[in-house]
């Protein structure tokens, strides 16, 4: 979870980061704790995973790395709502 925003303004979550879309017509319900609601703002596909970038906040982006498969088969496109979704079970931080 990005409560305090890092000096880069950048989270990056590669592992156990879901995304799923806004529907008015249904309300995705889930027990995960760290949901953030916000816009694609970047997209890198590639042959077996897309890296995704969600903006949160201004200044505030948590990056994702993704099957290119379920990537499309979500619609996830620049410019589309979506949310992430974060279960970690370790966080990892280091400093030079």
């Amino acid at each position: 979870m990005c409560s305090e925003p890092p000096a880069t303004t950048r989270c990056q979550v590669e592992y156990w980061a879901l995304f799923c879309f806004e529907r008015q017509e249904k309300i995705v319900r889930t027990s995960a704790r760290n949901s953030f609601a916000g816009t694609v703002k970047d997209m890198v596909k590639g042959p077996v995973s897309t890296e995704v970038t969600i903006s949160v906040a201004p200044n505030i982006e948590i990056v994702a790395v993704i099957s290119t498969r379920s990537a499309e088969g979500l619609g996830l496109a620049v410019g589309k709502r979506a949310h992430a979704l974060i279960k970690a079970s370790n966080v990892i931080v280091a400093v030079d």
